[in-house]
């Protein structure tokens, strides 16, 4: 079992209860699952950047990527439909708990004049959504072997129903939000 997973059964489930005043631990916010993507514009060019970053995220989340492609076409961006265009990763389980004590305790303390994670980026339904601009911060990658530099956005898909109760699962797990 993972060392977060653990601490959520044994110490935040408890917290929780007490802060929410429930005393059913069903009711209770739990973290469903983690969605990482990154959106590769340049990867309609170029198939290998598409290969790089696919191979950097399976490196840091542990689990092999999908790629995503158009919905529909823009004439604009020179976009057809059904061109890949980037990749995502869901995580459940294990190595979601994983890659999230991972993410706090030592992908965001890299990130350069790192201040906080900004405690209004809920979506109305509890889940949290937060960008990263470079793959780098995580490291089991190797930044000289890095091409080009990508950000990715990465979302915390709760049980909880509201954003207060989002928030407050999360800073249990540890998430360094801001204060004002």
């Amino acid at each position: 079992m993972a060392r977060l997973q653990e601490q959520y059964r044994s110490e935040i489930v408890p917290r929780l209860a007490e802060q929410l005043g429930r005393q059913n631990v069903l009711s209770l916010p739990r973290l469903e699952k983690i969605v990482v993507s990154m959106g590769l514009g340049n990867a309609m060019q170029d198939r290998k950047l598409l290969e790089e970053n696919m191979q950097h995220m399976a490196n840091f989340t542990g689990q092999k990527a999908q790629v995503t492609r158009a919905r529909k076409s823009i004439a604009g961006f020179k976009l057809r439909e059904g061109m890949e265009i980037g990749c995502r990763v869901t995580l459940r389980g294990k190595r979601m708990f994983e890659f999230f004590d991972r993410l706090v305790s030592i992908a965001l303390p890299r990130v350069r004049d790192f201040r906080g994670l900004n405690p209004k980026a809920f979506d109305g339904h509890g889940n949290y959504n937060m960008g990263l601009t470079e793959q780098t911060v995580f490291p089991e990658i190797n930044p000289d072997r890095v091409k080009v530099i990508h950000g990715m956005n990465i979302t915390f898909v709760t049980t909880a129903k509201t954003n207060e109760e989002g928030l407050v699962l999360l800073k249990e797990f540890g998430m360094p939000f801001r204060t004002e």
